[in-house]
């Protein structure tokens, strides 16, 4: 199995995290994988094989082709049908904004097709995207395309960058109380500006935020308990690490804790 990263070119760094790529021979690829939620939307392209995702209610639909999932509140299952082979935009909290009319709220857990987000530029796009011979020229493509979309860079406003750096800074341990008094904006509007350009409440993005803390020093076994990684966290007690870790990777930590961790590592965000 075969996962990097790559940086976005300078002007579009205030609302691109990076790319990835990940590559797998069928044999390679395990059975089902939990995608954690990070807090960044995606934009995917499956040039190997598709994926299957499974929903809530037991059923299973595969994704398309190329698409940007919203902002998950929730585990997300999918497994591969065959051969990996996947490009991918991670986005800064709140980076999609720029580039769509859709509202970001309405994206929630749902993976949209590029055809429905940009019609038939997405389809020219998918398939340039989808024909590439390297990453390259997969980064070359879809730089000119966001680009080209990109009519204001400042449409995410200084008090939500201002409001994630506090939070990210923080590694979500903050109360939202405590954000909007350093902030110096009421909550209410907080809520209103969060729900507008993340599509997460400022609650849900440090829940979201400290749990992805949480999850790196899983995976780098920088603890000695569960206990003690909780308390770490700052969360308030045990009984709160575990539910708000069941309630974002469907796991209790311990469950969760082995191969799980590093899937969700490649594909969100834990690098």
């Amino acid at each position: 199995m075969y996962y990097k990263t790559f940086d976005p070119a300078s002007e579009l760094r205030e609302l691109i995290k990076c790319y990835w790529i990940l590559e797998s021979p069928e044999e390679a690829t395990p059975e089902r994988q939990t995608i954690v939620p990070d807090g960044c939307m995606e934009m995917i392209f499956h040039y190997g094989d598709l994926y299957r995702q499974y929903l809530p209610d037991g059923n299973n639909i595969l994704q398309p082709r190329c698409f940007v999932i919203g902002q998950l509140t929730q585990p997300l299952e999918i497994e591969s049908t065959g051969i990996t082979g996947i490009f991918s935009v991670r986005f800064h909290p709140g980076g999609f904004l720029p580039f769509t009319n859709v509202p970001i709220r309405e994206m929630e857990n749902t993976a949209v097709s590029l055809e429905q987000l940009f019609s038939n530029d997405g389809l020219e796009m998918e398939q340039k995207i989808l024909n590439a011979s390297s990453v390259t020229e997969r980064i070359q493509y879809i730089e000119n395309f966001l680009r080209n979309r990109l009519t204001d860079a400042n449409t995410i406003d200084r008090i939500i960058k201002t409001t994630v750096e506090t939070i990210l800074t923080a590694n979500g341990q903050l109360t939202i109380e405590t954000v909007s008094k350093q902030t110096n904006v009421n909550r209410r509007q907080l809520e209103r500006k969060f729900a507008t350009a993340i599509g997460l409440s400022p609650k849900q993005l440090s829940k979201t935020v400290r749990l992805q803390a949480t999850l790196k020093m899983l995976l780098s076994k920088q603890f000695t308990s569960f206990t003690a990684l909780a308390h770490e966290n700052e969360y308030y007690d045990q009984a709160h690490f575990n539910k708000d870790f069941k309630e974002l990777t469907g796991l209790t930590p311990k469950e969760f804790y082995g191969d799980q961790l590093k899937m969700s590592a490649l594909f969100y965000g834990t690098e």
